[in-house]
């Protein structure tokens, strides 16, 4: 834990720069499904394309302040914009007060970014980039070598996270001959398990499983969709790793103890 007497501010700073994160997290989100860059050109308003200036980028101040329009051709702006920033910076909080200023906390943050963006494009495109997964990787099994869940749990994790969802796309598609999952949910899954090792990753699984399975239901119920509606797996699977990274081990441990 951070010591008392300087906690606060550490909390505030950690949500401003959280703030700020996220506001670059919608620049990913907009441009990746687009093919663009993220770095270039500067922010601008999709509609009249006017370069947007240093104080209309202030992470959800701008948006209360400009009342949700442009400031040139008054139309909407989506919501999406501050409801990203605003998560980003609760989470740089949240991650900061349970794991203090250590790698864990980074590691922790940046799978968490990856987490926001993969759900965002993968619940409007149905895409999940390789620019996320394939890094997200890389990053997630170097930083087992400085925290948890260590190389072993991490590399197991890559294999059986990637390995189990890609045997499951396989069989479907022979038996139905039409894809069920995509290769995106499979590289997916194989960085949830670089992040969090593969006792999590199972559990973020069945998490992901067990929501998509209750939202195709109402979905089907409502009629709104039939028994091959697509629905975005990588925003269950989003939901269900950020549960397994923090409520997982609880989880884990109260199975445990049940089975015993």
């Amino acid at each position: 834990m951070i010591d008392e007497v300087p906690t606060r501010v550490l909390l505030v700073m950690a949500a401003a720069f959280g703030g700020v994160i996220g506001s670059f997290l919608n620049v990913c989100i907009y441009r990746l499904p687009l093919g663009k860059s993220v770095v270039w050109p500067a922010s601008a308003c999709p509609y009249c394309r006017r370069e947007l200036a240093w104080y209309e980028n202030i992470p959800v101040l701008s948006y209360l302040a400009l009342r949700g329009r442009c400031r040139s051709c008054h139309v909407t702006i989506g919501v999406q914009y501050p409801i990203v920033e605003a998560l980003t910076a609760a989470m740089f909080a949240l991650a900061l007060w349970m794991y203090g200023p250590t790698p864990l906390f980074t590691s922790r943050v940046i799978f968490g970014c990856g987490l926001i963006v993969l759900f965002a494009i993968d619940l409007e495109h149905h895409l999940l980039p390789n620019a996320i997964t394939l890094p997200g990787i890389v990053v997630g099994f170097a930083f087992s070598f400085l925290t948890e869940p260590g190389w072993m749990a991490s590399i197991i994790g890559i294999a059986a996270g990637g390995g189990v969802l890609w045997v499951i796309a396989e069989v479907y598609y022979r038996v139905r001959r039409e894809e069920g999952l995509g290769m995106g949910d499979v590289k997916m899954l194989a960085m949830i398990g670089a992040f969090v090792g593969w006792k999590l990753t199972l559990v973020a699984l069945m998490m992901a499983s067990l929501s998509g399975s209750l939202i195709g239901v109402v979905v089907i119920a409502s009629r709104r969709g039939g028994m091959k509606y697509a629905l975005p797996f990588g925003t269950f699977l989003a939901l269900g790793a950020a549960a397994a990274a923090t409520v997982g081990p609880a989880v884990l441990d109260w199975y445990m103890d049940f089975l015993r």
